[in-house]
């Protein structure tokens, strides 16, 4: 037996490389909310891995039939471990999907059923209910989505030694896989760096991969492969990355005894009942998910279990497995007593394995366009959809879901119907308050277009008396892929697919946000203002609303209407750097300019390298006549953007000021060779 997770020596060359590659970018992304507690853990504590899956389907996996070769790593482990072949995530969202993996609850009780609703301390949580025994304990995520720092996910960072994300919103020109997200190659270095520096005693790791998530972009050769598969490209990549991480675990002596659980957390439609990527509807496409557990020792090893089980299960089982007590607000149900079974040849013992009812509901198509919300239960060999024009299907004879039966199978579907009610009911019975997203959360989501609103909480009969969404989803896949063009800066292809969603839904307020952000990029800004004005009208309080129409009216010199707008952004969402730096530039312009040197203060107190902030206060103060002051900032400026033209020309003034005329006269040479002003 090894003394430590990670032997130190052995690990030291592989630290080391970690190190000079800048992947364990220490005081970067990286962050430790909290100290370790060096609390004493008897020895039969496992090492806990557990691997998230970002919108992976299970039908592209080995082990569960798939024949397309994507997954040889986890086959691999599967062979060593137990299979569920028919496990159903609650809700097909990152975040919503993520908390009921780690809470062992359902969205109804959690409430976090959407993006950037905080996770409440209150609320039961696998990290920090092991971190309490004394496990050391790292998350890795690959999106902004997961971030609990910088992101969309508050409170996910509890009981985390280290909650490794670091993501930014992406700007024209960056690359996607250095802010919005991250390679699976990348988290798992980042895992495996953390990894070689644990002193002694049990560890717990949460490795979330994205790259299944759209768009889909594989990295060689895994582009190539699959050029016209990407999405299959993408889940044999992440496998490649799983692969990598199991392959150090075991050569470090650590895989025979470490319990590894592998899920999805939702899968993705790819057109099936129209829908092309996720969130809208609650067929199999999207919410049958793989679910595997390497047991220590490979207990159960090559086992499937064919029989209904559920996300909300994973935390209590991976708790009792671990031999720690499950909570008794968990409301899943542990499934070691299934792995336990003996694998028989009865044709008859399948009635022995516990078919579980598999919930699952979605709000996102109320809270993002207006229309109705989704519930469904899985209950027997049927899937029962509650939506304005009701489904239901008997998954036996039609696992596609093809056929709806409602309306021929009354009696059925009423039966089932009571049952979601009553199952919804009774678990939606909590003490935790309903937790809200704060301002600078759900700008950033609105920057992605993930939410259209951040009003109050709808009562439950409000969020199902909408449009039913099979009637609209034509809408939201070109919503969907007009916020895509938008973020890649391919603008004249959004509008028209943003008008075609207009035409639609005239008063949607993302999409009159997105296509005034469209044109106001394309320096149209006529076209521009009238449908920011809409969005604004229709959310007062929508912080990214009213920032782009000030950007859109200062673009026009309206600098007095700019106002206002900034001014509104701020008061919404006060840490957000650039929306401090466009009212202190407003400011400066209606010559306001003690409050625009407040705001830029605050602005670079926020981001200290802001190189905007930084040329404009440099500038203030050299008008001012202050060119001592002003040369810290303009030196900032101009080492932040060296090939900018103004910063070196302001910077040459100021020194003119100074009397040093050989520094001026350096930076008027550096400014004839920089490039012209920004626009």
């Amino acid at each position: 037996m090894l003394d430590s997770p990670f032997p130190m020596r052995a690990l030291r060359s592989l630290g080391i490389l970690l190190l000079s590659l800048e992947v364990w970018c220490a005081g970067q992304s990286a962050r430790h909310p909290h100290k370790p507690r060096a609390l004493p853990v008897s020895p039969p504590h496992p090492n806990i891995i557990l691997i998230t899956l970002d919108t992976t389907r299970a039908d592209r996996m080995g082990f569960l039939g798939s024949k397309r070769g994507l997954t040889p790593n986890l086959d691999a482990m599967a062979r060593q471990g137990v299979a569920f072949s028919r496990a159903y995530a609650h809700v097909p969202i990152t975040t919503a999907s993520h908390t009921t993996i780690l809470t062992g609850t359902y969205p109804q009780f959690n409430r976090v059923n959407d993006f950037g609703i905080p996770l409440s301390p209150r609320l039961p949580y696998l990290p920090d209910l092991l971190h309490a025994q004394g496990y050391h304990t790292g998350a890795f995520v690959g999106s902004l989505i997961l971030d609990a720092l910088d992101g969309t996910a508050p409170g996910f960072d509890r009981g985390f030694e280290v909650y490794d994300a670091g993501f930014h919103l992406r700007r024209p020109g960056t690359d996607r896989y250095k802010s919005v997200e991250r390679r699976a190659g990348d988290v798992v270095n980042h895992a495996l760096a953390w990894l070689s520096q644990l002193p002694n005693g049990p560890f717990f790791l949460w490795v979330h991969l994205y790259d299944a998530h759209d768009p889909y972009d594989p990295p060689a050769p895994f582009k190539a492969r699959f050029a016209s598969q990407p999405y299959d490209g993408e889940i044999a990549y992440a496998d490649s990355a799983v692969g990598k991480l199991l392959d150090e675990i075991r050569k470090h002596g650590l895989y025979d005894e470490t319990l590894i659980a592998v899920m999805a957390d939702h899968g993705e439609s790819l057109g099936a009942h129209g829908e092309n990527t996720h969130g809208i509807f609650l067929y199999d496409e999207t919410l049958h998910v793989p679910l595997l557990f390497k047991l220590p020792a490979s207990r159960g090893a090559g086992e499937r279990i064919d029989a209904r089980v559920r996300l909300v299960d994973v935390a209590p089982t991976i708790l009792q497995e671990a031999g720690l007590p499950v909570p008794k607000e968990m409301q899943g149900e542990s499934l070691s007593a299934m792995i336990m079974m003996k694998p028989t040849t009865d044709p008859h013992a399948a009635a022995v394995e516990e078919e579980r009812t598999a919930y699952a509901e979605t709000d996102y198509p109320h809270r993002a366009f207006g229309w109705s919300s989704l519930r469904a239960l899985r209950s027997g060999r049927y899937l029962y959809i509650r939506a304005p024009d009701r489904e239901l299907y008997n998954q036996t004879t039609d696992p596609e879901a093809a056929h709806n039966l409602a309306a021929g199978a009354k009696a059925v579907a009423d039966t089932i119907a009571a049952q979601l009610d009553a199952f919804r009911s009774r678990t939606s019975q909590t003490l935790v308050e309903l937790a809200k997203p704060d301002a600078e959360q759900t700008q950033k989501l609105q920057a992605l277009g993930y939410v259209a609103s951040n009003a109050a909480e709808s009562r439950d009969d409000e969020k199902l008396a909408g449009i039913d969404p099979k009637t609209k989803i034509e809408v939201s896949n070109l919503l969907h892929d007009a916020m895509f063009d938008v973020e890649d800066a391919r603008y004249q292809e959004a509008v028209p697919l943003l008008k075609r969603v207009l035409a639609e839904e005239p008063n949607m307020p993302v999409a009159n946000m997105q296509y005034g952000m469209a044109q106001a990029r394309l320096k149209n800004y006529a076209e521009a203002i009238p449908p920011l004005q809409k969005a604004s009208q229709l959310l007062p309080d929508n912080g990214m609303g009213r920032y782009e129409l000030g950007l859109a009216l200062f673009e026009t010199g309206d600098w007095k209407g700019a106002s206002p707008q900034f001014e509104a952004a701020v008061v919404r969402a006060p840490k957000w750097a650039d929306a401090q730096f466009s009212l202190a530039a407003v400011y400066a312009r209606i010559d306001r300019v003690p409050e625009a040197m407040d705001h830029l203060d605050t602005c670079l107190g926020l981001s200290p390298d802001h190189y905007r902030a930084n040329l404009l206060r440099g500038r203030l103060l050299s008008l001012l006549r202050k060119p001592a002051e002003a040369l810290p900032n303009l030196q900032k400026a101009a080492s932040v953007e060296p090939d900018s033209r103004e910063a070196h020309l302001f910077l040459a003034d100021a020194y003119a000021q100074l009397g040093r005329s050989a520094d001026e006269k350096i930076e008027r040479t550096r400014a004839e060779k920089a490039k012209p002003p920004a626009r």
